[in-house]
């Protein structure tokens, strides 16, 4: 099971579900979640973060559905073993990247920074 810490911004205006969509994505992404671990239970992580289990539960559905995990009755949650590489960026996430971009600029971040931070993500 994992140590992997969840943590939500109340006063985000990105829904819940997402906030911990995003941040299972991230630890996967990162190698803090490994293939084939497990997550914790719908009703564990409800829990633990104080929420309702109908928002894990919808986080855990997006994520299967996206490919990031498998889940099943018996193992409940789990990291997938081996997530399909499509080798393309979602015109949704080219959007929020433009946006992230646009405002960086906007504050006058150099393109040499923000390059240096795609570099630091990747």
């Amino acid at each position: 099971m994992t140590d992997m810490v969840i943590k939500i911004d109340e006063y985000s205006d990105v829904p819940i579900y997402q906030q911990i969509r995003n941040q299972i994505v991230m630890g996967i992404s990162s190698g803090e979640l490994k293939a084939g671990e497990q997550l914790p239970t719908v009703r564990a992580l409800a829990m633990e973060i104080g929420i309702n289990t109908m928002t894990v539960s919808k986080t855990y559905q997006m994520l299967k559905n996206e490919g990031y995990i498998t889940t099943d009755r018996k193992n409940g949650a789990r990291v997938r073993a081996e997530i399909q590489k499509s080798g393309v960026i979602s015109d949704e996430n080219k959007a929020e990247l433009r946006r992230i971009i646009s405002e960086a600029r906007l504050s006058g971040v150099s393109k040499s920074e923000i390059k240096n931070l795609v570099d630091e993500y990747y």
